[in-house]
């Protein structure tokens, strides 16, 4: 399984959200600033969050990004289904009853197939935001002030 830019930027800017908009939204360029993105490509990750009810924007002056819940309520797999789809890297016919697969009843490999499959859906629903924001905080030390707002 190999995640795309939209699965590894997007969580990237859900940490950043996470850990910067404890007080008031995140504008997307201090996001994009960062985490060195493009506020374009950004743009349209929010947009995807968004629709999967993870971010809610806030408008006007000293608008932004926060999170619609709670960082602990927010898993890594959440984040990437919203942006990837299905994180499954087989998709078996064999798993499915009523599917194509015509060895389905003597293929033994579909069992490997599937617990690779729940591992990797397992391992990352346990994996939530809230502490990747703590270590986040611990890796970097530094201050998160929010001194300077964007050029616009």
């Amino acid at each position: 399984m190999k995640l795309s830019t939209k699965g590894r930027y997007g969580l990237r800017a859900m940490i950043d959200i996470a850990v910067y908009s404890e007080k008031e939204p995140v504008p997307i360029c201090k996001i994009a600033e960062r985490q060195s993105l493009s506020e374009r490509y950004l743009e349209q990750l929010m947009s995807l969050l968004r629709k999967n009810g993870l971010i809610r924007s806030v408008r006007g002056a000293g608008g932004g990004y926060v999170l619609a819940r709670d960082a602990s309520e927010i898993s890594v797999g959440d984040v990437l289904r919203a942006l990837e789809g299905s994180l499954e890297p087989v998709d078996c016919d064999g798993f499915n009853p009523d599917g194509e697969c015509e060895a389905a009843g003597e293929c033994v490999t579909k069992y490997v197939w599937r617990k690779i499959n729940e591992s990797i859906n397992r391992t990352v629903d346990e994996m939530k935001l809230d502490t990747l924001v703590k270590e986040s905080r611990e890796l970097s030390g530094s201050d998160r002030s929010h001194a300077k707002k964007c050029d616009r």
